[in-house]
């Protein structure tokens, strides 16, 4: 206990009064020097943590045990886990939905990623999550990727409403040397990484998960719970580097997974774990500054993950068919999880169909921040009542007949449309090479934690932590039991199957996840078409044009030293930098 003077205590007394007032609660610390106010409960702290082209698989709740996360799932186990949680099936248009609540057909972002060289981002004039949370007296943080436009400093995310930003601003780094080189011809390698607007190389080579957790530890430990946090800690993890070395980890975590054949799966494996372990430490700091305790922490994959061909990590979304980049299941369901003490169903399975789009207006309503409905334009909604209270689940007869726009591109004649359980594609990507099953869930090579997987998820740092917030005991039959309710089920076989570049498609998702009974033909099913049919073309009539724009060679990094710049701001320079594994910001020659 502190001791006070008689004036001290008078003058504390006054602050109580005031801040009972005002729904604040004093936190009086050990130290009279460390004293820590508590932000108002109505603004509780909000953690998103994003993992990039992660497999639907690749979480060990959902049955794999081909290598565990132990982390995610007890945050799974102790939370709700998202049963039906879809995105867009690749980055830019996802992370768009995620900052905007809306389709990508309503920024533009329905094309295509944002290569680095594009001259383009997402439009200034959409009022985007950040910004909104600011404007509520948040401190506003991103922690890794960006990837929403960076050719002018209007688009990048300290201009957008984030106070701070440390990470990137394009699709992808390296590991070690924070460095992407795109996938076009006469382009060159170039450093990205910041802070705020300068170029950051601070802790040059350490490994990129490893130090975007550290820095996200770093600001929940500064914010100390004195002011309502967001904090988007999005991973490089588990998407590709540069194509001369795809995929990295450190070599004593790729040790820990020798009993995997496949040497690319066993370095994937070895990233899933550190980003496993990156939930971990998260969870341990913000028990560490008590802001656990009005807190709301998710964790979800941006897209599917790309099993095979381009920026391929080996990813499994199993049992699902497609992958990153499809309208399929495969390619648009992700995996997810939700913690908070406001939740009142915790360790259960949250069923209704969820968009990434819905966060914008749910976060929003768990921090009683009113939204301006005209001028934003949501196309999420807000989940939070159902997500925090197991008996409204099912009352919303909106949550359960909610309408996704998986894919609506008229450049690669694409349209896929989700409507309560239903499901219309037309049309597919790639000419249609990844809408098969991608791959098959290993059952030989399988980590030796799971002969006791209760065991090792109980052991795990967030199930230490999260356990002192549960008031009834997580036990063995309850994991087991999540565990098989989370898992897919794809019934009996294919019934009859769907060529989308040929003919039109349509499943019921819920009783067919895996879509291998295409029921388009049947006529039973006809008033369901020719309605799903009707919502394309509505939704058509209003998709903005697409936003991507050609680069130009002279937004080669070589043109601007080396680094992945606001291009359109800066002038290229009149010789080309020479590019590459030397001579590059935050490098020296050997």
């Amino acid at each position: 206990m502190f001791s006070y003077s008689p004036a001290s205590q008078c003058l504390l007394s006054l602050a109580l009064i005031g801040l009972v007032l005002i729904n604040y609660q004093l936190l009086v610390a050990a130290d009279d020097s460390t004293r820590t106010v508590v932000q108002d409960a109505a603004k509780p702290h909000i953690i998103l943590i994003l993992a990039d082209d992660m497999g639907f698989d690749d979480v060990s709740f959902r049955g794999s045990n081909e290598f565990l996360t132990p982390n995610i799932d007890a945050l799974a186990y102790h939370g709700r886990i998202l049963e039906r949680l879809y995105a867009p099936a690749i980055c830019t248009p996802s992370r768009g939905a995620l900052m905007t609540g809306r389709f990508p057909i309503h920024t533009g972002t329905q094309h295509f990623v944002i290569s680095n060289e594009e001259p383009w981002g997402l439009h200034t004039n959409y009022t985007i999550l950040p910004e909104i949370f600011q404007k509520a007296g948040y401190s506003t943080n991103l922690v890794g990727k960006w990837h929403l436009g960076f050719a002018k400093r209007e688009f990048t995310p300290t201009y957008r409403g984030f106070d701070y930003h440390y990470g990137y601003w394009g699709g992808f780094i390296d590991y070690y040397h924070r460095r992407s080189q795109m996938p076009v011809p006469h382009y060159s390698m170039g450093y990205d990484f910041y802070r705020n607007m300068e170029v950051e190389c601070g802790d040059y080579g350490t490994y990129m998960t490893d130090l975007l957790t550290r820095e996200a530890e770093r600001i929940i430990h500064a914010n100390n719970n004195t002011k309502p946090l967001l904090l988007l800690l999005s991973h490089l993890a588990v998407h590709t580097g540069n194509a001369n070395a795809p995929l990295e980890a450190p070599a004593e975590e790729i040790a820990k997974f020798h009993y995997i054949k496949d040497p690319n799966r066993r370095k994937y494996a070895a990233m899933v774990s550190r980003l496993d372990q990156s939930v971990g430490q998260v969870i341990r700091a913000l028990e560490k500054t008590n802001m656990l305790r009005n807190s709301i922490v998710i964790f979800q994959s941006d897209n599917g993950g790309p099993s095979v061909g381009q920026f391929a990590n080996t990813a499994s979304n199993w049992p699902l068919r497609g992958q990153k980049s499809t309208p399929w299941e495969g390619g648009v369901r992700v995996a997810g999880a939700i913690w908070s003490p406001s939740i009142r169903e915790l360790g259960s399975v949250f069923h209704p169909t969820m968009y990434i789009g819905d966060w914008l207006p749910t976060l929003a309503a768990a921090a009683n921040i009113p939204l301006n409905s005209t001028e934003l334009r949501l196309d999420g909604i807000n989940l939070w009542p159902a997500l925090t209270n197991h008996s409204a689940t099912n009352q919303s007869a909106r949550t359960v007949n909610r309408e996704i726009v998986h894919y609506l591109d008229d450049i690669w004649h694409v349209a896929a449309l989700q409507k309560g359980d239903w499901k219309y594609v037309n049309g597919t990507t790639a000419a249609g090479r990844f809408d098969n099953l991608l791959t098959y869930r290993e059952l030989y090579d399988t980590d030796p934690r799971g002969s006791d997987y209760f065991a090792a998820v109980g052991n795990s740092t967030v199930s230490a932590v999260l356990r002192k917030y549960t008031e009834v005991e997580v036990t063995r039959d309850q994991v087991m039991s999540l565990r098989a309710e989370a898992a897919i089920k794809c019934g009996n076989g294919v019934q009859h199957g769907c060529n989308p570049l040929v003919e039109e498609c349509l499943y019921n998702v819920a009783t067919d996840p895996c879509e291998r009974n295409n029921l388009a033909s049947q006529p039973e099913y006809n008033s369901i078409l020719r309605g799903m049919r009707k919502r394309v073309r509505k939704h058509r009539s209003t998709a903005l044009p697409v936003a991507n724009r050609r680069g130009h060679y002279e937004n080669s990094p070589a043109r601007h030293r080396c680094l992945w710049a606001p291009f359109l701001e800066e002038a290229p320079s009149e010789e080309f930098f020479i590019c590459g594994l030397y001579g590059m910001p935050c490098e020296t020659s050997s």
